[in-house]
């Protein structure tokens, strides 16, 4: 087999095992139940935002050590986190030392980014496409997997929620073991670049008539680690397009992250008032939200390209936030279990959709080395206002007033890409009124005056 074959075999492996963790549906209910006898206000207040400052905190240094290391040392250090992360939960009792496995989490989440980096320094440029593809599909296996599993077993009783946190901790193991005799990045994109190493793509803006400056590749090869940095980033977001479509996926992540972190808590708290005993199908939710997520995102790929041009694109994310804001007003509002998995579902599968599109058109208006850099600053953005989200909210509100705030900065959102597009459709009209002035108004003019004679205007 050849060197390209055994790699994407490897890669797609590990992307399957990382990913599959069939206790994460059910993180609340383990919390909540015998082992730990943790309230559901308790989580909310003082386990989970732990894991929200963690990750915000490390993904700024994970992401400016991870192309220096080159990758691998990251993917290591993210394996042996997750290994601290789930021991931690299986055996302490202690709330203090849950909150330690929160900081644990934080890393493990924060170094994932350097296998995203890494699978593109291990194969050739031609090659991007296929391995984004298998490493893209075998993560939401992996994570489909794990729910259905989690689901059919408790629902058999064959294994308790304990149980499943003993599986995800010995995955972690093997994932961890695949990791350390991984190959390692030759070179990476900016602190260990080769000499042949040049990048030779010009920028370009499909949507914005102002490009981004251009520099050579002997300038460019020139450069020092951080003048490149510095390079990319004010090529990127000098690109009016590129800076209005990351303030939408900085703002809507956060809000995306911090739902799926408390969703749990909010179910638990619905089912919580029910008179009759529930049960939990956290797992057939993220089951039928993975799968989903992918159909759509696949789908996603056949949105013809002049809808997703600048004047179609703003109105098209004005809709979506509004609807996005509608969703999870719901959720904060509703008393119903399945109304609540339901919205959760339709939110999520909108937001996959939807950053599936932006990531492509952010893409085609920046150059490929850049790729990493602008998505991680974004993804850096966005921790940032998760973590100052927290600090406002989980002292201050219940669950589900926390989720109409989330609605409200949806909403939020809707406006400001309403404005932004109204400014936009003002630059257009004004184009095409003096379009039709120009047809409509003939170069000569024939007046006729009183006395019959023709003049020339």
């Amino acid at each position: 087999m050849e060197q390209w074959g055994k790699i994407a075999i490897v890669l797609t492996l590990f992307g399957f095992l990382k990913d599959f963790r069939p206790s994460d549906p059910f993180v609340v209910q383990f919390l909540n139940g015998s082992w730990h006898n943790i309230s559901a206000e308790q989580i909310n207040q003082q386990v989970f935002p732990v894991g929200t400052y963690s990750y915000g905190i490390q993904l700024v240094i994970t992401f400016l050590i991870t192309d220096y290391f080159r990758y691998k040392p990251l993917i290591i250090l993210s394996g042996v986190a997750g290994i601290g992360y789930w021991a931690l939960f299986v055996g302490t009792k202690s709330l203090v030392w849950l909150q330690v496995a929160e900081v644990f989490y934080g890393t493990y989440k924060s170094a994932d980014v350097a296998f995203w980096s890494y699978i593109y320094a291990r194969v050739d440029k031609s090659c991007y496409q296929k391995i984004t593809s298998y490493t893209k599909s075998a993560s939401q296996l992996g994570k489909f997997a794990g729910a259905v599993g989690a689901q059919i077993l408790l629902f058999y009783g064959l294994v308790d929620y304990l149980d499943l946190n003993y599986v995800s901790l010995a995955v972690q193991l093997c994932t961890t073991s695949i990791a350390v005799f991984l190959p390692s990045a030759p070179k990476s994109i900016y602190f260990n670049r080769s000499a042949t190493s040049i990048p030779s793509e010009k920028y370009h803006a499909r949507n914005d008539s102002s490009s981004p400056p251009t520099v050579g590749d002997e300038a460019i090869a020139k450069l020092s680690a951080m003048e490149l940095l510095w390079f990319h980033a004010k090529s990127a977001y000098s690109n009016f397009t590129v800076l209005r479509f990351s303030i939408w996926y900085a703002v809507a992540s956060c809000i995306y992250y911090q739902t799926v972190l408390y969703v749990q808590v909010l179910w638990k708290t619905i089912s919580g008032t029910a008179t009759t005993k529930v049960v939990h199908w956290n797992g057939a939710v993220e089951a039928v939200l993975t799968i989903s997520s992918a159909v759509i995102t696949f789908s996603a790929g056949f949105v013809p390209a002049k809808m997703l041009h600048v004047p179609y694109a703003l109105a098209g994310l004005s809709c979506i936030s509004f609807m996005q804001g509608g969703i999870l007003l719901i959720s904060g509002l509703t008393g119903n279990l399945w109304v609540a998995y339901g919205a959760h579902i339709c939110y999520s599968i909108l937001h996959a959709f939807t950053i599936t599109l932006l990531c492509s058109e952010i893409a085609g208006n920046i150059c490929r080395d850049s790729f990493g850099l602008v998505f991680g600053i974004n993804a850096m953005i966005g921790s940032v206002l998760q973590c100052l989200l927290t600090v406002v909210m989980v002292n201050c509100s219940t669950i589900k007033g926390q989720f109409v705030v989330y609605a409200g900065v949806s909403g939020g959102m809707g406006v400001l890409f309403s404005v932004l597009l109204m400014v936009e459709l003002r630059k257009w009209w004004k184009i095409v009124f003096y379009m039709v002035k120009a047809r409509l108004s003939p170069r000569k003019k024939v007046v006729l005056d009183g006395n019959k004679n023709h003049q020339l205007a």
